[in-house]
């Protein structure tokens, strides 16, 4: 099935999946389609391979109802930031010089992934987290998608604009001075900063 519009917006998903409008393959699917249509568009420094994305979903499709219903992020697409770690991908923090591969999954992305949401991959930033604009970095520029002119904001540009594009439902970001708050607000999106 190939639905006309696919809304991330939290309820509005959950009510799609529990409809049976959806399934997290649908809307996995279409994620990956529209990121590769918009090509190399400065938001993904490191993008989870569509195989393991479309295994996740699937397998979160294959729960029984009742499993599907306790998961409070059931299918619900993400992004992660490039400075926290997610066990088998690079971190680089926007320095190509700087990366490793994570041994371990940041535990509240860990608490995300267990509460059945999806993730896409990692986004760009302001390199080390340290700038409010979102153009220090050698991986592009996240275009602000309401004017490309318009800076995205950062330094979790790329966690933004993923949102505000309508690739993921929610993004992990990071915030010391703003890093999180600027770029939602420039983006028309939620940045909160909140305790663990």
């Amino acid at each position: 099935m190939t639905p006309p519009t696919i809304n991330l917006e939290f309820t509005a998903l959950r009510a799609a999946y529990a409809a049976g409008d959806v399934t997290p393959v649908d809307v996995a699917a279409h994620v990956l389609d529209t990121i590769a249509a918009r090509g190399d568009d400065g938001v993904w420094i490191h993008k989870v391979p569509r195989d393991t994305v479309l295994a996740r979903a699937q397998a979160l499709a294959a729960l029984p109802p009742a499993d599907r219903a306790a998961l409070p992020l059931y299918g619900i697409p993400f992004s992660v930031k490039d400075c926290i770690d997610i066990a088998g991908l690079p971190t680089t923090s926007a320095c190509p010089a700087y990366a490793y591969t994570a041994a371990r999954t940041n535990l509240a992305v860990q608490r995300a992934l267990d509460a059945g949401a999806v993730l896409i991959g990692k986004t760009n930033m302001d390199q080390f987290a340290t700038g409010v604009v979102g153009v220090r970095t050698p991986y592009g520029v996240a275009r602000n998608p309401f004017d490309a002119g318009y800076i995205p904001g950062g330094s979790s540009s790329g966690a933004a604009v993923s949102v505000s594009s309508g690739l993921c439902g929610f993004a992990f970001g990071s915030d010391t001075g703003g890093s999180g708050r600027v770029p939602a607000s420039y983006n028309n999106v939620v940045g909160l900063k909140p305790t663990l």
